[in-house]
């Protein structure tokens, strides 16, 4: 389920629910504006950065978490997840991203973001991360596996982009805070 919308982006009219048959269920309504309101969500990118033989996985640790993950970051506005990708890479961690390959999308409900995630290989093995990012650190795949964040988004993208399988995680229903 999606997060509830309960008033109108544009006026903040009470929504009301009304059925719309091209999409077979009840969207939220405003009887002020006469028009549907469809959910709005975050879209974000999270990348398996790499070294060209494809060898090393690089993860991080931010914001003074004790555990490693992926860099990730949100995609602004115009802005395609692609391109969003190549600039996190480049603002976090000052390496360039010679090529980016979608791998697989997901939901992750406790932010409300629609995450995409990419494996980017990069020619130089040499961060020079900016002050969002805590610790670096290039891993082989065991490595990698064994000490990314367990039952994480980061997890179920990199051991699917491994082993060819995702699995995601359940989420908890009360909404994610980040502090």
């Amino acid at each position: 389920m999606a997060v509830e919308m309960n008033y109108c982006m544009q006026c903040g009219e009470k929504l009301e629910e009304k059925y719309l048959e091209s999409e077979g269920k009840n969207i939220p309504w405003c009887p002020k504006c006469n028009d549907y309101r469809f959910p709005v969500f975050n879209c974000g990118v999270s990348m398996i950065i790499t070294d060209e033989k494809h060898e090393k996985i690089l993860l991080i640790r931010q914001y003074g978490g004790d555990q490693y993950i992926l860099c990730a970051g949100y995609v602004n506005i115009g802005e395609d997840a692609e391109n969003a990708a190549v600039r996190e890479i480049k603002e976090e961690l000052g390496l360039t991203a010679k090529s980016v390959t979608f791998n697989r999308s997901h939901y992750y409900k406790p932010s409300n973001t629609l995450m995409f995630n990419f494996t980017a290989v990069v020619d130089d093995v040499d961060a020079v991360p900016n002050e969002e990012i805590d610790f670096w650190k290039w891993m082989s795949i065991e490595e990698a596996e064994k000490y990314i964040r367990k039952n994480s988004l980061a997890e179920a993208f990199l051991k699917g982009y491994l082993h060819g399988e995702y699995h995601f995680p359940q989420y908890p229903e009360k909404p994610y805070r980040h502090k």
